[in-house]
């Protein structure tokens, strides 16, 4: 956040540089090999949950009544629900997902850098340049955030509408170029040969929509927070589900499922390649790296903020986020940051995709139900929407995992087991603690 106050204007640039940020240079392919050229329906199919999840968090802040300026699910599930334990479990999953973001911005900002600037590999030593390169943006950005320098209002306007301008003429073109030659495709025929694939691809595309929520962390920094945030996730959300569902029509029909399955985090770059050469390939993968260098910069900043609202609720300790800290949380920035920097140089994308997405499906069908709960919330039946979508994609998405990508199966598991462990042992503790007393008493 920039220290001047945020109007509806700048709220929206915010909201739309999260979602579009790095999501949809990143997540494309990934989903486009699960979906193939029904990836379009994949990303409508999200995004109509997403939206249903934005109008339960906007009700759900509009019937708080926490006046610190925070806000977001685990806000809303202490608040409504008087659950603290859940409240920090949910929090804890949403920082963990916020890492496996920013390696996934991380992955993708290496890969476009290497494409652009042809470093495959690193002089003299041999090693790939993709993890390196993924390493030192991470690094520097924790470095940049830790003596306080962040991207003002007028940069990110500048960078969103870098983005959109960059998106609009990459529909425009393609969809021109694909009529030309007959190769648009709506994918009917692959969707009722298998029609649960868009399904399973909705839940991996669920990260491409992260990033609006970040904004209900720090409300004191906008103007009449309640009006501001319930316009930007009305405008946000749909025209970023306009913009994914138009690049991945455009991308699948110009680019087989083969070639986006070999080369996925590359894919919108191979797509303009074909009706723009060199220039496309170029202008896309410009894009690629200044977006997702933002979105690491805000998701890092936000991410960091979040843990220390987590601590002035006791929910995470004292060593990792000092509520008495004023600004960015250090312990906090370099623990979001390490791990980062480990997922993103020894993990896949489709692994770090596909366990981020799982992370917010979980988040979003959680908040969907604490409003579905309300009898103060209108239209129940929207949130009812956002629950359902939710609880349809988890168990879709889980088998997948299970049958075609096992390993990412057993990392999420592994991961959420040892969550829950760590979870247990600090909310417990006190429990803990006098259990150990009775023993050695006894003793």
């Amino acid at each position: 956040m920039t220290e001047s106050k945020l109007g509806v204007r700048e709220a929206v640039s915010f909201a739309l540089g999260g979602i579009i940020g790095g999501g949809i240079f990143a997540v494309l392919g990934v989903v486009a090999a699960v979906a193939g050229t029904t990836a379009w329906i994949a990303y409508l199919l999200a995004g109509i949950v997403v939206m249903a999840t934005g109008y339960s968090y906007v009700e759900l802040n509009a019937l708080s009544s926490r006046t610190d300026g925070s806000g977001g699910a685990v806000t809303f599930i202490d608040e409504f629900l008087d659950r603290p334990k859940i409240a920090g479990m949910v929090g804890w999953t949403l920082l963990v997902g916020y890492v496996g973001t920013l390696a996934m911005y991380a992955y993708a900002f290496g890969t476009y850098f290497g494409a652009i600037f042809g470093v495959s590999e690193l002089p003299v030593v041999g090693l790939p340049a993709r993890p390196v390169i993924s390493a030192l943006v991470v690094v520097g950005f924790i470095a940049l955030n830790l003596v306080g320098v962040r991207e003002s209002g007028l940069v990110e306007d500048a960078l969103v509408g870098l983005k959109l301008l960059v998106i609009v003429l990459f529909t425009a073109i393609g969809i021109w170029y694909g009529h030309a030659h007959g190769m648009l495709s709506f994918g009917i025929a692959q969707s009722l040969a298998r029609p649960v694939g868009p399904f399973i691809a909705a839940g991996v595309a669920f990260v491409s929509f992260e990033g609006w929520q970040l904004l209900f962390y720090d409300q004191e920094s906008i103007t009449n927070p309640e009006r501001t945030l319930r316009k930007a996730v009305s405008v946000s959300i749909p025209v970023s589900t306009l913009a994914y569902v138009l690049v991945a029509f455009v991308t699948l029909s110009l680019v087989s499922q083969q070639e986006v399955a070999a080369h996925p985090d590359l894919a919108l770059a191979i797509a303009a390649d074909q009706f723009a050469g060199t220039v496309g390939y170029v202008a896309i993968g410009v894009a690629a790296v200044a977006s997702t260098a933002s979105a690491i910069n805000a998701t890092l900043f936000s991410a960091a903020l979040f843990a220390k609202g987590l601590r002035s609720d006791a929910l995470i300790p004292d060593q990792i986020a000092s509520a008495r800290e004023r600004g960015v949380p250090t312990n906090a920035l370099l623990l979001i940051g390490g791990f980062t920097v480990v997922f993103t140089v020894y993990g896949d994308l489709e692994a770090i995709t596909e366990f981020a997405s799982m992370s917010f499906i979980v988040v979003f069908g959680t908040v969907n139900a604490v409003a579905l709960v309300q009898d103060s919330v209108p239209n129940r039946w929207i949130s009812l929407v956002g629950f359902v979508g939710t609880l349809l994609f988890l168990p879709l998405f889980a088998w997948h995992l299970y049958t075609v990508e096992f390993h990412v199966f057993v990392l999420v598991v592994v991961i959420a087991a040892a969550l829950l462990l760590v979870e247990g042992v600090y909310f417990e503790r006190t429990e803990i603690e006098s259990g150990f007393r009775s023993v050695e008493k006894r003793l």
